[in-house]
């Protein structure tokens, strides 16, 4: 168990440092930077406190506490993949339609160019 607890905190205090960094170089905004760095926290919390652990898998009904540590980690993980995909989902459509507002005014640019409408 102590060994997968070390990994753990050796992953989550990456995963913040890497976060940091691509903050720092403008690499990801801001925004999203925070359910990163709240998951990598919540990680860590998890991985050097034992007792609230044990506490996780006890209210999860598992016996084995790094049972319950993998899946608090996928739970947290799957709910940030989830929140992605709802932006990702958001910005593909406001790019339809941002550009279809350009195809309607490259229209009414050509429309003015040329003196009136094409037939």
């Amino acid at each position: 168990m102590d060994r997968l607890l070390n990994v753990t905190t050796i992953l989550s205090a990456v995963l913040l440092l890497l976060v940091l960094v691509s903050v720092r170089r403008a690499h990801i905004r801001v925004e999203y930077s925070v359910s990163w760095l709240l998951a990598a926290a919540v990680l860590l919390i998890l991985s050097r406190s034992p007792g609230l652990l044990e506490t996780a898998a006890h209210q999860l009904g598992l016996s084995y506490p790094p049972l319950a540590l993998l899946l608090v980690t996928g739970g947290v993980f799957l709910l940030m993949f989830y929140r992605f995909s709802v932006i990702l989902s958001k910005l593909r459509d406001d790019n339809i339609a941002l550009a279809q507002r350009l195809a309607i005014l490259e229209y009414h640019l050509h429309n003015l160019r040329d003196g009136g409408p094409h037939a």
